[in-house]
């Protein structure tokens, strides 16, 4: 549109100079046409601010040599003023109409340098005739008219584009939350069914796991001692056995609901409590340390000691086997602010092998592991507890770079 509508131009101009209007075009207006016709159409890369002062120049020139005050071209600085209003805001406006209103005036100037010129050579006056000043009032009155318009519709424009933005920015955080939301639902309806079949075949099964090492012991005492195998098979039995019933204690541990004993505390003292614990009791604390980063403004939070230290201990460990030998795994803590309320996150951070992105959303699915010894109920139960302390656990985390647990809990009321 830019090129037809200054092909035009040209043209027309071409036409005023072949058909002698008065005032004829001077030879330079075809080139500032064409020049301001390529500013106008590469205007977005030029820059907003240099192309309109590139283009209020051209104007100028275009005027200045097609008959200056009575130039058919007058209306040209539109185009710049037109550009700044849409661009900038009032500030921009104003001064690129000053501009546009100074190049037709400016023509005033040279007319009165004319009239010097010719009163020195004892010719008449060039000035304008005072019947044409309101003309010339008229003509500059169109470019605040124009300008102005041109601002407001710019400014509802953007107005509205503003509130659409916000309003799809709005959509987007819900229809995240909505997601989110029915991804734990669809997670809660698994864990519950999952916990009550895991309930039901682990009472059933504890019944003939009970005969069974019965039986081996029994076996193992009543056997001749040199009968070697015997003995040695009635151990592995009795051996698988208590094995299998531990496993079966972490499945009632998962499915069974839990009895809370809230008690608000320190939540650092209990951290406390849980590296004490991993550097004691923990195989891997001889090659990884802890290192404690505590704010000093985390809030209190209402947690039970035995389940809560059960489930951060958990993190630990599992940030201590993720981490080479020699490195570190950092517990930090810090107050933060969420959509309810104030609270404390707690981070455990390790620099091991990290966690592949596809099983970052299933990692707190029961009987999910990429441990080959694993039985996948240890983030498990850990999700649970957190959720029974009415918190959130999240993590991040880069295949190479290591792994990120946060745990939030909400600080107590006053």
């Amino acid at each position: 549109m830019w090129l037809l509508l200054f092909a035009t131009l040209v043209v027309v101009a071409i036409l005023m100079v072949n058909w002698g209007t008065v005032p004829a075009p001077g030879p330079l207006v075809t080139p500032l046409l064409i020049a301001l016709c390529i500013v106008k159409v590469f205007e977005a890369r030029i820059g907003a601010i240099l192309a309109i002062v590139i283009e209020l120049a051209l104007s100028f020139g275009v005027i200045m040599d097609s008959g200056q005050i009575t130039s058919s071209f007058y209306l040209l600085p539109l185009l710049p003023v037109i550009s700044a209003a849409t661009y900038f805001g009032l500030g921009g406006t104003v001064l690129s109409i000053l501009g546009a209103c100074a190049i037709n005036l400016s023509q005033l100037v040279f007319l009165k340098l004319e009239e010097y010129r010719a009163i020195a050579e004892g010719g008449t006056s060039a000035v304008i005739d005072k019947d044409q000043y309101p003309e010339l009032v008229l003509k500059l009155l169109w470019f605040p008219l124009v300008g102005f318009l041109t601002y407001q519709l710019a400014k509802l424009n953007r107005e509205k584009t503003h509130t659409l933005e916000t309003t799809a920015k709005q959509l987007a955080d819900t229809n995240q939350s909505l997601q989110e939301a029915q991804a734990e639902v669809r997670r809660s309806e698994r864990l519950v069914a999952l916990g009550q079949l895991t309930a039901g075949l682990a009472h059933e099964l504890r019944n003939p796991l009970g005969t069974m090492k019965s039986s081996a012991e029994l076996l193992s005492r009543q056997v001749a001692r040199e009968n070697e195998i015997a003995k040695e098979m009635a151990g592995y039995i009795a051996t698988e056995v208590d094995r299998t019933n531990s496993l079966i204690t972490r499945f009632l541990d998962f499915a069974r609901p839990q009895h809370l004993r809230l008690v608000p505390g320190d939540i650092t003292a209990l951290l406390d409590s849980v590296v004490a614990r991993f550097e004691r009791e923990t195989p891997a604390a001889k090659t990884v340390s802890v290192y404690k980063n505590y704010s000093p403004d985390v809030p209190r939070v209402s947690f039970d000691a035995e389940l809560l230290e059960r489930a951060l201990l958990n993190l630990v460990v599992n940030a201590a086997q993720a981490s080479p030998a020699g490195s570190v795994v950092t517990v930090k803590t810090k107050a933060v602010e969420t959509g309810t309320g104030p609270g404390a996150e707690i981070a455990v951070i390790d620099r091991g092998s990290g966690i592949d992105q596809k099983h970052l959303e299933n990692i707190f699915n029961p009987f999910f592991t990429t441990k080959s010894d694993g039985v996948g109920l240890g983030l498990a139960i850990v999700s649970k507890i957190i959720d029974e302390h009415g918190g959130q656990i999240a993590v991040e985390s880069t295949l190479g770079e290591g792994s990120v647990f946060r745990v939030f809990l909400p600080a107590v009321k006053d």
